[in-house]
């Protein structure tokens, strides 16, 4: 039996191999990231702190209630973080680094509760110059809530490996 996500490696034993290498990315292909994921108040709360980010619309809800919000923000960079995280195994499961990170947007706000959503447009590939077994893969990205309102698009370029040069993550080999 042959699963794309799977890999056999001896009789009646499978590996999970999700990601896609270089030669996989297709420009224009779209990729629909699941599942989806809510964000607790715990989330907002702990990611803030965390970072230092003393804002109180993140945290004071007595505070965010005489915003315009009228409830606490999810704060932006653990809005990016959720929803980079939710493409990894298709986008940088493979990856050998990040190379940038471009036009981040926020268009509409995250509160505590919402569900995020995302998805991956390929926006174009090179083969790298000076790394026989790798490419340069962009991407744009573009996460959702539980209403289908955008709520942040980016773009990334990563560096990934080509088939047969990813290390050899398993414990002791084959």
């Amino acid at each position: 039996m042959d699963f794309e996500a799977y890999r056999q490696i001896d009789q009646n034993r499978y590996r999970e191999d999700f990601g896609f290498y270089f030669e996989d990315f297709v420009v224009g292909m779209i990729i629909e990231h699941r599942p989806g994921r809510t964000v607790t108040q715990a989330d907002n709360i702990w990611s803030s702190l965390m970072a230092m980010n003393i804002a109180q619309l993140h945290f004071d809800e007595v505070y965010a209630a005489q915003t315009e919000w009228k409830k606490p923000l999810v704060n932006s960079p653990l809005t990016l973080s959720i929803v980079t995280g939710m493409t990894v195994n298709t986008i940088s499961k493979k990856v050998v680094a990040n190379l940038a990170w471009d036009e981040v947007k926020l268009p509409h706000p995250v509160f505590e509760g919402d569900t995020l959503y995302a998805e991956s447009e390929i926006l174009e590939k090179r083969e790298s110059k000076s790394r026989p077994g790798q490419g340069i893969v962009s991407v744009e990205t573009r996460g959702f809530n539980q209403k289908k309102e955008l709520v942040i698009s980016f773009r990334r370029t990563v560096l990934v490996y080509k088939k047969g040069h990813a290390p050899d993550y398993s414990i002791g080999g084959k």
